[in-house]
């Protein structure tokens, strides 16, 4: 059995409480609304959970991987769409804290920290999904500026007031090493973004296509050096990918728990679905699987705290199997619950909608296994 220590249950009894009372009474409601809770990621974010493992010189908390990953898994107790934007957040700014320079973090991070900027992570494209190198936002040089021209697709959190993009762009020439990273600020002219999607879950965040029309951006705002944008975005990954594997450890729990509570209320021939063995079975099934998930998702996690040479192929694994894990555990918890189960006011049909997307982003799980297979290859040529 993995054991946490002290400090990591005590952070993830705090995230616990927190979504207990912020996010789990309203997750229905959001979702229904397609409502953008940043009032109450601002409260998350001023228990600490705005910078997870950013810094703490620049007001982040310094937390392990590890540690945040119980963190995100805690927040989908309560919303997996809510929780999974947070972590989309604290990847960008992880980002800036990585690969910025000094006056970059303290510019910055101290707004990412605290949420009073909402981070938004682009690098796909209507053309360039899985392919990601083959991305075609340009980036000219112009004077003391950059111009930015093209399109971001399917970007988490796109268009809100306070908004922050960290923009994957082309400044050289085709192939990975072309590739720039920037940031662009929120009313920056030539910025613009599309309709709100309609989607099949994550409806409680909006996800948008970012426009770029000659978006003239600082050449301070450059991230690392030019043609060093496809190592920071992948690197990034890393770290996404454990957390939201967490989102699916979390939200299948959340289903899991429901299904739990229903047939021990719940009474058929004379007798509470709990008590028929095959019932018994099938949420000892679920059990054991979701339990497997998160064990793997804790190792894959303190691989990326150690450095583990191997931690990327690691975590891919980790990645595929946790999040289809999660949603198989989320839809058998669904099949218990009968035809209550697809209705809205159990919540148990949201938690199905939300973590369907968890197996096709940060690098879908056909991906993974691209990964896992180039790398067992390498080992026997």
């Amino acid at each position: 059995m993995f054991r946490l220590n002290e400090d990591a249950l005590a952070i993830r009894d705090m995230a616990r409480a927190f979504s207990a009372e912020k996010l789990a009474p309203h997750a229905i409601e959001w979702d229904e609304k397609k409502h953008f809770p940043v009032d109450v990621m601002r409260e998350a974010a001023g228990l600490g959970m705005g910078g997870i493992y950013v810094k703490e010189d620049v007001g982040g908390s310094g937390l392990s991987r590890l540690d945040a990953a119980v963190i995100f898994e805690a927040l989908s107790l309560g919303c997996p769409a809510v929780a999974a934007y947070i972590s989309i957040h604290n990847m960008c700014a992880w980002m800036v804290d990585t690969y910025g320079n000094d006056e970059q973090r303290r510019k910055w991070l101290p707004a990412l920290v605290s949420m009073e900027k909402c981070a938004s992570y682009c690098l796909t494209e209507p053309g360039a999904g899985s392919d990601a190198a083959a991305l075609s936002t340009r980036a000219v040089k112009d004077g003391d500026a950059y111009v930015l021209t093209g399109q971001k697709q399917f970007i988490s959190g796109a268009g809100n007031a306070d908004d922050f993009y960290v923009v994957m762009a082309r400044t050289g020439g085709e192939g990975p090493k072309g590739i720039s990273t920037f940031v662009v600020e929120g009313g920056t002219p030539g910025l613009s973004f599309g309709a709100n999607e309609r989607k099949m879950g994550w409806n409680a965040q909006p996800t948008r296509a970012v426009i770029f029309d000659d978006c003239r951006v600082p050449a301070a705002n450059l991230i690392g050096k030019e043609g060093d944008g496809f190592r920071i975005a992948m690197s990034g990954l890393d770290g996404g990918r454990l957390n939201i594997a967490a989102c699916s450890v979390g939200g299948a729990q959340a289903a899991l728990d429901k299904a739990l509570a229903y047939t021990a209320e719940r009474k058929a021939f004379g007798k509470k679905l709990n008590e028929f063995q095959a019932l018994q079975f099938r949420l000892a099934d679920l059990a054991i699987e979701l339990e497997a998930a998160r064990l793997f998702l804790y190792s894959a996690a303190a691989a990326y705290d150690r450095g583990d040479a191997e931690k990327t192929i690691t975590i891919a694994m980790a990645k595929r199997f946790v999040t289809d894990t999660g949603f198989e555990v989320a839809n058998g918890a669904l099949q218990l619950l009968g035809g209550y189960g697809y209705l809205c006011e159990y919540g148990i049909e949201k938690i199905v909608r939300d973590l369907r997307v968890h197996q096709i982003l940060e690098g879908t799980n056909e991906i993974m296994r691209l990964i896992v297979a180039r790398a067992l290859l390498a080992r026997h040529t």
